[in-house]
């Protein structure tokens, strides 16, 4: 396979297990639902499958960076996922309510294997002067699920029948699992040493000291997770926005949809334009614009709203790309699956944690719940960063991606 055509199969294959990861979790919550009649087996089965992704991802990561061939693992992770999945949908209103949770639970494990794990490979198979592109267009197909999954989700609920949207789901997770089977390993990396249990506990500790003491990871980790806790907060509020500033709730969700769109659109002129600049300082300025956005939308005027949508979704997409590239710029390759993934697993508790915080906020003080928001990100964006180590070709400056890759 030749460079550029493995990086589009990689594309395609990211997009298909990512779409389906984001279909997931509204199916099971549709399904839940529709198959017990009550809401509450639904919001647990979604909790099941969310939650175990904090202590999946390191999990999944250092197992990604033993395996001689760390493709062969990912489509591992892509069938018990679908197979947990699908078990879940199966059991609710069938089976005890523990043993659809415990599925469920099972399935959310390998999750952060579909985000960071995936992205982490991309080194192997992109060259390095083309790096920077790709990562951008990696970057999009997280924003291109995150658009595709709920309307997918939404549409088969409503015109077909309520299992529809989890057996979309399960297949478009098994339709990747040959194209993360074909991917290659590091090339010439040894993978021997101590035994399995001691050395992988070692090189989850290397990784945590890596973050810790790195100025440039530490720094995008913590401005990923301040903004993806904000993001979390955008989120909760986006239904009382709709419903109290345009006209209705459901407007709300498109309101999402719009800050997904922008988000695809400023990665995909991204990729061929690419800015001047490190990745450090976008993570940073991306964060700003996505403060500035949503103290727009604090003002709760209609017109600012849909504005505040674009404008964040302009920082959203970019700010993604930016922080790909900074870990894979000081990742060593012995450590980078576990870095993604263990990034992936912090920022959806981030998110998780801001959607929580927004919750009481937006339904008594709207405005307030987006202030907070703005704040976050602000603060993501004072977060001090700096670039420690010699890049590797290819991987440094935003500014080096060629128009295609």
């Amino acid at each position: 396979m030749t460079k550029r055509y493995a990086v589009r199969w990689f594309l395609a294959g990211g997009a298909l297990a990512r779409t389906g990861d984001e279909l997931a979790g509204p199916a099971l919550l549709l399904a839940g639902f529709a198959l017990t009649g009550s809401p509450a087996t639904g919001a647990l089965l979604l909790a099941a499958l969310t939650v175990p992704a904090v202590l999946g991802g390191p999990l999944v990561g250092v197992l990604l960076d033993r395996a001689p061939r760390p493709g062969r693992l990912l489509a591992a992770a892509l069938l018990l996922y679908a197979l947990g999945l699908g078990l879940a949908a199966v059991g609710a209103g069938r089976a005890p309510t523990a043993v659809t949770l415990a599925c469920a639970t099972a399935a959310g494990l390998f999750a952060p294997a579909l985000a960071g794990g995936w992205s982490a490979q991309l080194p192997h198979v992109a060259a390095p002067g083309r790096l920077p592109a790709a990562t951008a267009r990696d970057a999009a197909t997280f924003h291109l699920a995150s658009l595709a999954g709920p309307a997918l989700a939404a549409g088969l609920a409503a015109w077909t029948l309520p299992s529809a949207p989890v057996a979309l789901a399960v297949a478009l997770l098994l339709l990747a699992v040959p194209v993360a089977w074909r991917l290659p390993g590091p090339p010439g990396q040894a993978r021997t040493g101590a035994p399995a249990a001691r050395s992988g506990l070692a090189a989850f500790r290397a990784g945590l000291r890596l973050t810790a003491r790195n100025p440039a990871l530490r720094g995008a980790t913590v401005t990923s997770v301040f903004s993806c806790a904000a993001q979390g907060m955008l989120a909760a509020c986006a239904v009382p926005l709709g419903e109290r500033v345009l006209g209705g709730a459901a407007r709300g969700v498109a309101l999402l949809a719009l800050v997904a769109v922008a988000a695809l659109l400023a990665n995909a002129v991204l990729a061929r334009h690419p800015l001047r600049g490190t990745p450090d300082a976008l993570l940073r300025w991306t964060a700003l614009l996505q403060g500035a956005a949503l103290l727009l939308a604090a003002t709760c005027h209609p017109v600012l709203v849909l504005v505040a949508a674009l404008l964040a979704g302009a920082g959203e997409g970019p700010q993604l790309t930016a922080l790909f590239a900074v870990r894979h710029r000081e990742a060593p390759a012995r450590l980078r699956a576990q870095l993604f993934t263990t990034g992936a697993s912090l920022k959806t508790t981030g998110y998780a944690a801001g959607a929580a915080l927004a919750g009481p906020l937006a339904g008594g003080a709207l405005p307030a719940a987006l202030l907070v928001a703005a704040a976050l990100h602000l603060l993501a964006g004072a977060v001090p960063g700096e670039r420690v180590s010699r890049p590797r070709p290819g991987a440094g400056r935003v500014r080096d991606a060629p128009g295609r890759g």
